[in-house]
């Protein structure tokens, strides 16, 4: 149970990395990725994942949304910068005296970051619906109600998590119930190609041309 447990939490963030590659292309002004390219940023997540379930870590190695908010507000997206970075990182990890200076920034800058970071996320999302018809009413209806389920879907299932057997089976839907941008982007892909639309009205004639 609890290996599929956490086989559900990985399906919610294999979505949010799909995201995440498309959002990083689009603020650091990389051509637009394609299958191939998302087929390996989540296999290599996946063997990041492996590797860190073998070391014991307890939590998976997978695209940080909040990353993708700092290129952003830098406008720096060399791949450079971001391995220097690392490497700056892994050594000061291995002095706890930087940990603990790290600790004393108060909350209201953390939190002040956050809000910018998240903020250019957001943002960057909506910005790919240009690409679309948004005077259609199927987009309109389609975009409402995705993000009305990603929003109410999740505070359901916060209150009233579902209980029953097979037990497994109880955590998967939980674990993608609970998780906003899985319930969104589940509920508007099944809206999105089932609902007749154009190909100028779904936007792909865009998408492909970029």
């Amino acid at each position: 149970a609890a290996i599929v447990g956490m086989l559900a939490g990985y399906i919610a963030s294999i979505v949010e990395s799909i995201g995440d590659y498309y959002a990083c292309a689009r603020l650091s002004g990389a051509p637009i990725p394609d299958k191939k390219t998302i087929n390996r940023g989540i296999t290599f997540e996946g063997i990041g994942c492996f590797i860190a379930g073998i070391f014991g870590t307890g939590n998976g190695t997978t695209s940080y949304s909040e990353n993708i908010g700092a290129i952003g507000l830098t406008r720096v997206g060399s791949r450079r910068v971001v391995q220097a970075g690392a490497v700056i990182m892994i050594l000061l990890g291995t002095v706890s005296k930087f940990g603990a200076l790290f600790t004393t920034i108060p909350q209201p800058i953390v939190g002040g970051m956050y809000c910018a970071m998240f903020g250019m996320i957001a943002a960057v999302g909506l910005s790919n619906l240009q690409f679309v018809d948004l005077n259609s009413p199927r987009n309109l209806f389609i975009l409402g109600f995705a993000f009305f389920m990603g929003l109410s879907v999740p505070e359901y299932f916060g209150q009233h998590p579902m209980q029953f057997n097979p037990i497994w089976l109880a955590n998967i839907i939980n674990t993608l119930g609970s998780t906003g941008m899985a319930v969104g982007a589940f509920s508007a892909l099944i809206l999105d190609n089932t609902i007749p639309g154009t190909v100028e009205e779904r936007g792909l004639n865009a998408w492909g041309n970029h």
